[in-house]
């Protein structure tokens, strides 16, 4: 069994102009300075990060990753969630997210959605060169605003989305896997891939593309009510990304799951700080160790209440705490008799 690595931050809920979050230089060291030992990178935060020329210089990622070491850090992974989510926009949604698009891109769908496949080949070489072979990111969504099925969907509406949802993406996996390099998807609502169910009509329309898989991040499928340890059970195997992000729900009698278009304070299912949620890390942890996930625990902090400093203060060591050394021996080696065929045959009278 492999021993979870971490604890690492997400570096992009605390980016900003002020110091010490406007460079990585100062952000690493504050990062390093609370206990965290990995950090994931956004790679659309010039502040932080350049990635195009990340993706074709490796002087410049052996500066970055240098530069982490030096602070005893380690880069888990690259993140790609805006140009990911730019990969496939609803029409509904597109002056929404034209912001998360280069400037020269902007109001011109057709233009940003090539933008965002570049950015997305880009991440892929740059990953290479970095040394990683994980990468974090957001399918897009045709399918999203049809979630509830009133009205009633034409029929084929969904398989036709996710048809052309795999078209777009499939040469942007082949992309990854020439670099050695898994995607995981972040599940999350607002993505095509929010569930189970769809990733699976997903990872079919690619052929079962090795290099699709899943970044479980268990806050989500409180909001969404799934049972986020039998998640685990059914699809560990692609699991190659963890956000450690907690949450809770408490619905009443006014409000559920869809929340009444009420700010995230006000809403029966929202994001918590660590620790201050619902989440059972204790048995996620235990499951991680159980299929042998090789990667990092990242924190990604969002909270409606607490302030960001004190939440990443405080995970670190929740984080560390919940992370098991895994054993390697079994706990009853001490009454082990060794292996003696006679005896087992006489054990169990046969001849």
């Amino acid at each position: 069994m492999k021993t979870i690595k971490g604890p690492a931050i997400f570096l992009a809920q605390f980016a900003g102009d002020a110091a010490p979050f406007n460079t990585l230089d100062s952000i690493t060291t504050w990062a390093a300075g609370l206990g965290y030992k990995g950090v994931q990178i956004p790679s659309w935060d010039a502040r932080l990060f350049d990635l195009a020329k990340a993706a074709d210089s490796q002087d410049y990622c052996d500066e970055v990753l240098g530069l982490l070491a030096g602070k005893g850090l380690t880069l888990t992974e690259l993140s790609t969630h805006l140009q990911g989510q730019l990969v496939a926009v609803h029409p509904a949604y597109d002056a929404q997210f034209d912001g998360f698009a280069a400037e020269h891109v902007r109001g011109n769908p057709v233009a940003r959605q090539q933008w965002a496949v570049e950015q997305m080949h880009l991440a892929a070489r740059a990953s290479r060169r970095l040394g990683l072979t994980t990468h974090a990111s957001f399918s897009g969504a045709l399918a999203w605003p049809y979630i509830y099925p009133w009205p009633q969907r034409p029929a084929g509406l969904v398989e036709d989305a996710f048809d052309e949802l795999a078209r777009r993406w499939k040469p942007i996996l082949d992309v990854f896997d020439e670099n050695g390099v898994d995607i995981g998807y972040e599940i999350h609502p607002g993505e095509d891939l929010h569930d189970g169910v769809t990733f699976e009509m997903f990872l079919e329309r690619v052929g079962n593309h090795p290099r699709a898989n899943i970044l479980y991040d268990p806050s989500h499928f409180v909001l969404q009510q799934l049972d986020y340890l039998a998640f685990l059970d059914i699809y560990h195997e692609r699991v190659k990304c963890f956000h450690v992000k907690d949450a809770e729900f408490r619905p009443n009698g006014r409000s559920g799951v869809y929340g009444g278009y009420q700010r995230w304070v006000d809403r029966p299912g929202r994001f918590r700080s660590l620790g201050d949620g619902q989440v059972d890390f204790a048995q996620i942890f235990s499951k991680m160790a159980q299929y042998d996930f090789a990667g990092w625990a990242v924190l990604e902090w969002e909270c409606a209440l607490k302030h960001p400093e004190q939440g990443a203060a405080e995970g670190a060591p929740f984080i560390a705490k919940h992370i098991i050394r895994v054993t390697d021996h079994a706990f009853d080696d001490f009454a082990a008799g060794g292996s003696d065929r006679a005896l087992n045959a006489r054990i169990m009278g046969i001849g």
